[in-house]
């Protein structure tokens, strides 16, 4: 992948010094009425480029940047830090669920996995009486 960045690169800079020495011509830019720029030609392309190009690529760097730490932080939530013993005492920089030593990891193969009990009992049909007419 690094070949082929620097092979873009390579490229783009042959054609922009192509450009440049066949183009090499003064130009009289007209910003406002009364101010005028005499500059060369490929000046003027690049910089027209540049002026277009550095802030997108600013924003899309800082949009990065940023994800990246969001990235970071939401891993960091996911996996705890580890838990290191020095002598008799436990220290850990987040506090993790403990678990007896004894005690087999949790394995939820398909045989093991109950239903689950409903959260409310079914509906018992009732013994008051109701009224014939309206059915209530």
């Amino acid at each position: 992948m690094q070949f082929i960045k620097t092979l873009f690169w390579v490229i783009l800079a042959v054609i922009l010094v192509v450009f440049s020495v066949n183009n090499w011509s003064p130009t009289s830019v007209l910003i406002w009425e009364n101010i005028r720029i005499d500059t060369k030609l490929p000046v003027l392309v690049i910089g027209a480029f540049l002026l277009g190009f550095v802030p997108l690529w600013l924003i899309h760097r800082a949009s990065k940047w940023r994800f990246s730490r969001r990235i970071k932080t939401l891993e960091a939530a996911v996996n705890p830090a580890p838990t290191t013993t020095t002598g008799n005492t436990v220290s850990s920089t987040s506090p993790a669920p403990s678990r007896k030593s004894d005690e087999a990891p949790l394995d939820l193969r398909k045989e093991q996995v109950t239903e689950p009990a409903p959260a409310v009992s079914p509906i018992a049909p009732t013994t008051a009486k109701t009224d014939k007419a309206t059915g209530i």
